[in-house]
């Protein structure tokens, strides 16, 4: 019967592989592949049927062990100068350090964190001799406009300065109050790292102060003097930087600056010496306290509220 062969047949195997073990141990005969529980040995068709797995052979039916990533830190959005230095140096020591050209080391500390702003100003005041803001321009870290508008000065204009500021009177019919533009410009600068040239005039044009921990004047950088081959302590203008580092005409002809220009070549200038900068400074600055928790318990402006008073005096002052 079929049954009975089966049985005779698997007899018959098991003496053979018996035979064949003996022969092995006794080193006749060379060791064979045991075939494994998910399938018959692999022969040289099959091998050459493996896979690569992120650089490493395995088989496709087996387990692929995932190799370790390094993960750099994250940034959190209020991260300080000391914090992006040290995340600065992180990647570096991992290999993603900075390139040539204005590259940075990493998009996880971007884009968000850090703007560049160029004001253009004209004169009020007696003989105009008062400067009031007139333009200002807001570029993100990759120099993409963020913010360009007219602004009408507080004063009667008395000099447009047109041929540095650009400003003409038909400028100014599309202007908005400096009031205005003011609350506009300082809630893109809030929590914001602010790079500028000369920058103190801008801020003095906003009637604004930025954190010394968050501002970056490019004017006020030895290390860009040094590549440009300028003296240190010469006053160096963002032209002259432009001209020198970047291979960039800025500035030229009769109609004045364009502020949008010159913020875009500020971000620029800073990218060039960013990792090295903010190294520095995080030596230099001391660290930056952490913002306070408002408790509205203790908020003058909510004190009176009923919610803050306790129930018994409620109750006795009814």
């Amino acid at each position: 019967s079929p049954q009975g062969r089966s049985k005779k047949k698997s007899r018959k195997h098991q003496r053979f592989m018996e035979r064949r073990a003996l022969l092995e141990q006794k080193g006749l005969l060379s060791p064979r592949h045991r075939p494994s529980s998910q399938g018959p040995v692999a022969g040289p068709e099959a091998r050459s049927m493996l896979t690569k797995v992120n650089g490493t052979t395995a088989p496709r039916c087996g387990k692929v062990t995932k190799p370790k990533q390094v993960i750099s830190p994250s940034l959190s959005p209020s991260a300080s100068p000391d914090s992006i230095a040290r995340h600065h140096s992180v990647l570096m020591s991992q290999g993603n350090g900075i390139s040539k050209g204005v590259q940075t080391s990493t998009p996880l500390l971007r884009p968000g964190k850090y703007v560049a702003i160029d004001c253009e100003m004209v004169g009020t005041g007696p003989q105009g001799r008062l400067s009031e803001l007139a333009r200002c321009s807001v570029v993100n870290y990759e120099g993409d406009v963020i913010y360009d508008k007219y602004v009408r000065p507080e004063l009667p204009i008395v000099d447009y300065r047109t041929r540095w500021s650009g400003i003409t009177k038909q400028h100014m019919k599309s202007a908005i109050p400096f009031k205005a533009a003011q609350a506009e410009i300082l809630k893109i600068l809030k929590d914001k790292i602010v790079v500028g040239h000369a920058i103190h005039n801008d801020f003095q044009a906003l009637k604004y102060f930025h954190p010394k921990d968050r501002t970056r004047d490019t004017s006020q950088i030895p290390m860009l003097k040094q590549r440009a081959g300028l003296p240190g302590r010469a006053s160096v203008s963002l032209k002259n930087l432009a001209r020198h580092l970047l291979q960039k005409k800025i500035q030229v002809g009769c109609r004045g600056h364009s502020s949008v220009e010159d913020a875009q070549t500020a971000m620029e200038l800073y990218r060039l010496v960013e990792v090295q900068w903010e190294m520095e400074l995080a030596h230099s600055l001391p660290p930056r306290p952490p913002s306070p928790i408002t408790d509205p318990a203790v908020d003058s402006s909510q004190y009176m509220d009923d919610q803050y008073w306790p129930i018994d005096l409620m109750a006795s002052g009814l």
